[in-house]
């Protein structure tokens, strides 16, 4: 709770610093885990109450809270227990294991570190802003509005008095049509053509109205008073005059101010930015030639909409606002909750008057006012604070008896109890579950008669009704239905809070499915129904697809015997046409290969039992044709279809009219697309394409050999034109592309790059020949290197070398190894 009552002791900012902030519920919760002396005293209260572990959870059952919630606070627990919530406060305070006073007590040892009941639930709902550190009235001078500046044209009220500055306009009418603009001179008269010299200083408009009936008719003979005058006229304010005056005290922006000359004490406070949270807004005071001429109380204007004090400032005014008197903080069920400035002699009516009245949730039966005492009174021992409750003979702020206020004290007023009497419950399997009024002798076949009745698929073997006793436990009675009327075998009377639940035998019957893959659009589960067919099967998958079997499927089945491990037996259904969704009967059917159309309509249904699984079969070598695209130096690239399973590079070639003379076989680039396999996850992503190594010259040399690869659906074959260079990358000093110097060696093209670079190994060095194939050095017999030739297109790839192991890395590995040795020394001897 945040510190507010010495602010107006001591002219502080009303608003305390964080530090002092009550902890928030995260923080109570870390200081709870900080005390294990609570944790010990809530084990000895409970080991005190004399129950057992098996009584606390069912109580905590009983009451609904989770019933492991105090399993580390019971006897013989060793699990260390958690943070001490408000949970535990409170289903320790349920359970009769201690009272309010000890859970006060426990409270008040972490310093208030626990939030009471009333507070976490205000804070849940934000709605009571008990802890509202706001104070009543300055929010309306910091919000960006021209609610308090009056303009500097006119009209004016009948008060107005006129003065050096202002603009008048005076218009006759009639007999006589004329206007005239007339400004109030600093001697404070106007000149009126053909009148003459007026003076009008500090006259209202009604007294120069009166001065111009006199004056006007020596000019103008039709002009006098009554509807029928001959001549007719109006004056009016058009331009205000601007008047200065002086704001200070404790305001944000003390100043001189030029404000409208019908500008007002709000007018000025307003232009200044109103109080600062020292000022006053009860005794705002205006002085005029050095003594005060009026006080203004902005409570009126807020409370009471009464601008009657609001005085209208004249030049030279001085408006002061002094540091604010008495503070008193309003919170809980109140309509504005807020801190109050009190004035002299106002009491605790006036403080909930000011703070709305009640709220509807307002217990109003008492009040709690938490006091500093003040300074003649206090002793010793931490009694600086008192708390006093006052309590009322009506249920209206007027029935409060009227109780002497004082700076810092916090009013709180409390809410109505949570608990709803006087009601029932019924859920589950009516037409309109929800609460009831209780009223004595209902009955249960009443309830459930007011509920809407019982719907067609209720549950007739038992009703639940779940009772609240005295103390808090819960009983459980129950009761059978007649029939889906509503009637009740025997019929039970029923008592307030009781909880009736009603269930469907819907619940109770298993979610049965049936599945369906194979050659079917929408492979999967669906729901089982009796009397479901296949072809029902069939077209809750979408139908067939193209190329599906359609002589017979199989069916998995639950056997009706396990014994022996059997986990389902599988029958073999017929099929026919009819089961195209799209079928014509007469329309010839593009089935496989040897096959005849499967006659219309000539199976029979098949009936499915519940968790069947179907399997529609695909037609035996049944696909759509497989594409291979052929491109570069061929005489008809593009894209053909193969003609069989076994069809080869070669013959995709031959079909393609062989290659031109420009092109180079041995760069020829194959690639096939593969799928993305996860094997850790078993999933398969998206499809890749990969570079497959051919030698293309040995493929077309030898049909059917290891580079004349069988062709499979979207391969891809690129001739290139003939390559003259080799590139040599990697980490070598100056990556480049040379000219192919026929029998070089790899160093030469090395070399010709600058010679790899510090970090590049020349010792590993290898070549990805133009085909794709890579090529690496090798040794044989441990002495002689046998070097690849690069070939024209091809690229030289200098590596990284491998990091050495640092001297400590060498140290361990070779101590592992005496280690090692040792070890197994050890156990030759043993086994001699």
């Amino acid at each position: 709770m945040r510190a507010l009552f010495l602010a107006s002791l001591l002219s502080l900012p009303l608003l305390a610093p964080a530090a002092q902030a009550r902890p928030s519920a995260a923080e109570a919760q870390a200081l709870l885990q900080a005390r294990p002396e609570l944790v010990q005293q809530l084990r000895q209260r409970i080991i005190t109450s004399g129950m057992t572990a098996e009584q606390v959870r069912a109580r905590l059952k009983a009451e609904g809270y989770p019933e492991n919630l105090l399993d580390a606070y019971l006897p013989g627990s060793s699990g260390a227990a958690g943070a001490v919530g408000e949970d535990v406060l409170g289903a320790i305070r349920r359970l009769g294991i201690a009272d309010d006073a000890e859970i006060s007590t426990m409270r008040t040892m972490l310093g208030g570190a626990v939030p009471a009941a009333e507070e976490v639930r205000d804070e849940q709902k934000g709605q009571n802003q008990e802890d509202s550190d706001e104070l009543f009235g300055l929010a309306l001078f910091r919000s960006a509005t021209s609610e308090f500046l009056p303009t500097m044209d006119g009209p004016v009220d009948a008060n107005y008095r006129l003065g050096p500055g202002d603009q008048l306009v005076l218009i006759l009418t009639d007999q006589v049509e004329l206007a005239h603009t007339l400004d109030v001179t600093r001697e404070g008269f106007v000149v009126i053509p053909q009148v003459g010299q007026l003076s009008v200083a500090n006259l209202t408009l009604e007294q120069l109205e009166n001065l111009l009936y006199q004056r006007l008719p020596r000019s103008y003979s039709g002009v006098r008073r009554g509807a029928d005058a001959p001549t007719r006229f109006t004056v009016s304010v058009s331009r205000l005059r601007a008047i200065q005056v002086y704001v200070t005290g404790d305001v944000v922006r003390p100043s001189s101010y030029r404000i409208s000359s019908a500008g007002t004490a709000m007018t000025a406070l307003y232009a200044a930015g109103g109080p600062t949270e020292r000022g006053s807004l009860r005794e705002v005071t205006v002085r005029r030639a050095g003594r005060t001429v009026a006080t203004l109380d902005v409570y009126d204007y807020l409370l009471r909409g009464d601008n009657s004090a609001d005085v209208r400032l004249e030049n030279g005014d001085v408006l002061f606002v002094r540091t604010h008197g008495p503070r008193v903080r309003v919170a809980g069920e109140v309509v504005r909750p807020a801190t109050y400035e009190l004035k002299p002699g106002e009491t605790l009516r006036d403080a909930l008057t000011a703070a709305g009245g009640f709220r509807a949730t307002a217990a109003t039966r008492r009040v709690q006012i938490q006091r500093i005492v003040p300074p003649a009174e206090r002793v010793e021992g931490g009694r600086d604070r008192s708390v006093i409750d006052v309590a009322s003979t009506g249920s209206t702020v007027a029935d409060f008896p009227a109780l002497s206020m004082t700076g810092g004290d916090v009013v709180r007023v409390f809410a109505v109890a949570d608990r709803v009497r006087n009601r029932i419950v019924v859920n589950g399997n009516v037409w309109n579950p929800g609460p009831q009024a209780f009223r004595s002798g209902l009955t249960l076949s009443q309830a459930l008669r007011a509920a809407g009745g019982l719907k067609s698929d209720t549950h007739l073997g038992r009703v639940q009704v779940t009772r609240l006793r005295p103390d808090s436990t819960r009983q459980q009675l129950h009761a059978m239905l007649r029939d889906t009327t509503g009637a009740v075998v025997e019929d039970l009377a029923l008592a307030e809070d009781d909880e009736i639940e009603v269930f469907s035998v819907t619940e109770f019957r298993p979610n049965r499915f049936v599945a369906i893959g194979g050659s079917v659009r929408r492979s999967g589960r669906y729901p089982w129904r009796e009397g479901m067919t296949l072809r029902d099967l069939v077209l809750l998958a979408g139908g067939l697809r193209e190329g599906a079997y359609l002589r017979e499927a199989e069916v998995a089945r639950l056997p009706l015997d396990r014994s022996r491990g059997v986990t389902a037996t599988t029958v073999r259904v017929p099929l026919d046409s009819s089961y195209l969704g799209d079928y014509v009967p007469g329309r010839p059917y593009a089935g496989a290969p040897g096959l005849a159309s499967p006659a219309f309509g000539t199976s029979p249904e098949v009936v499915l039992s519940p968790y069947d699984n179907v399997l529609i079969m695909e037609q035996p070598d049944w696909q759509l044709q497989r594409t291979v695209t052929l491109t570069g130096e061929v005489r008809f690239p593009g894209r053909y279809a193969l003609k069989s399973k076994d069809e080869r590079i070669s013959d995709l070639i031959a079909r393609a009219g062989g290659l031109t003379k420009e092109a180079e076989a041995d760069a020829a680039y194959f690639s096939r697309t593969q799928s993305n396999t996860s094997f850790a996850a078993q999933t398969v992503n998206e499809r890749v394409r990969t570079r497959v190594g051919v030698d293309l010259s040995r493929a077309l040399r030898r049909a059917e050999s290891d580079d004349d690869l069988v062709l499979t659906d979207d391969d891809s074959l690129h001739v290139p034109f003939r390559r003259t260079t080799v590139e040599i990358i990697g980490l070598v000093n100056a990556p480049t592309a040379i000219a192919v110097d026929r029998g070089r060696t790899l160093r030469y093209y090395v070399r010709a790059a600058g010679g790899a670079s510090a970090t590049g190994d020349e010792k590993k060095v290898y070549v990805i020949q133009p085909n794709g194939k890579i090529e690496a050095r090798e040794r044989v017999l441990w002495v002689f290197v046998n070097n690849p030739t690069p070939r024209a297109g091809a690229t030289v790839v200098v590596p990284a070398k491998e990091e050495r192991a640092s001297s400590s890395e060498r140290v361990a590995t070779v101590a592992l190894i005496a280690q090692t040795i040792a070890s197994i020394a050890a156990v030759a001897a043993l086994l001699r």
